[in-house]
């Protein structure tokens, strides 16, 4: 049987695996699911509809599945659901999605959330993601894998950070990161590479260098012009296709 502390309050009907620690003064609501040896380890709340995978351990204070912070919200039924593996901090909050995103948000494995950092409705957070102490990613954003944001930072709603990239601290996100790319600053600005992120990631010098010499493209020239040289440059590098393929999807324009 699931380790349940007497002081938790544990709906009768959520579903919570038997390798799984319920802390005390907890309060997990009906509709929730908790995978095997996950550990909740106080004082966390988790309600409406929300399913969290196996391995992640819940610090305390940490709020998941609650109605988002959207004038707009009118109580649909919507979802929030983590991957296994996650590392949830301390104050951590986690929206559940709207009618007007995808009814969902959705975070995906060997991520960390530090303290008070805040994920919105409606988001989409992949893989090995960092949010360092008070990051806030507003409604519909999206985070691709990897990626790292600063104490302090905020992503503006619906816009999308790059793969394996480096938001600054105290950042104002209000256009979207290009994969790799490190950027700061209020409004945020492009100031290099994450070369730090990309050797930590293993990434070979050689794609390192062309990596950079893509991204200082990008930036000297117009956006159109710089992607026909990127694509007739570099035609068969994975890491340029990504580039390519981010810009052309970006709907709040690129941060350079």
């Amino acid at each position: 049987m699931s380790l349940i502390h007497p002081l938790a309050i544990v709906h009768t009907e959520a579903s919570i695996a038997d390798s799984a620690t319920i802390g005390p003064f907890c309060h997990i609501g009906k509709n929730v699911t908790i995978g095997e040896d996950t550990c909740l380890r106080s004082h966390v709340v988790i309600d409406g509809i929300v399913s969290i995978g196996k391995e992640c351990t819940i610090y305390p204070f940490v709020s998941i599945g609650l109605e988002p912070q959207d004038v707009k919200y009118q109580g649909e039924e919507s979802k929030v659901t983590i991957g296994d593996n996650n590392i949830i901090r301390e104050g951590v909050t986690i929206h559940r999605g709207t009618r007007h995103g995808h009814l969902e948000t959705k975070i995906g494995n060997n991520n960390m959330f530090m303290a008070y950092s805040h994920v919105a409705h409606d988001c989409t957070v992949g893989n090995g993601v960092i949010l360092i102490h008070l990051a806030i990613v507003g409604g519909h954003v999206t985070v691709e894998d990897f990626a790292v944001l600063g104490a302090y930072a905020g992503v503006h709603q619906f816009c999308s950070v790059g793969k394996y990239s480096f938001t600054g601290a105290c950042s104002a996100v209000t256009k979207d990161v290009v994969p790799y790319s490190f950027v700061s600053g209020d409004r945020a600005k492009y100031f290099g590479i994450n070369s730090v992120g990309l050797h930590r990631h293993n990434f070979n010098q050689k794609t390192i260098e062309i990596i950079k010499s893509a991204l200082t493209t990008l930036n000297k020239m117009d956006t159109p012009i710089a992607l026909e040289t990127l694509m007739e440059k570099w035609p068969d590098i994975p890491e340029i296709q990504t580039i390519i393929h981010f810009i052309k999807n970006s709907k709040r324009g690129i941060i350079k």
